[in-house]
């Protein structure tokens, strides 16, 4: 199964997450299929930053976002 989701990068402390398409055997940090965006929660009013059109293409295709990415999303549609 294909899952959309987040992916921890940053130091210690001061993490942002870029948004993946994924195994959901892989690791959390581990092999990915593709990059779709980022979300930094510690910059000033979160940024996040995600490709929709690929997104989209993605969950037609079967793809299952986990719920935090699931909310990211709706916060970049409205």
């Amino acid at each position: 199964m294909v899952k959309i989701r987040l992916r921890r990068m940053g130091a210690k402390k001061a993490p942002y997450y870029r948004i993946i398409v994924a195994d959901s055997r892989s690791p959390r940090d581990g092999r990915f299929i593709e990059e779709l965006g980022i979300y930094d929660p510690m910059a000033d009013g979160e940024k996040i930053k995600v490709d929709m059109e690929r997104a989209k293409y993605w969950i037609a295709n079967g793809a299952q976002p986990t719920d935090t990415v699931r909310g990211l999303l709706k916060k970049v549609e409205a």
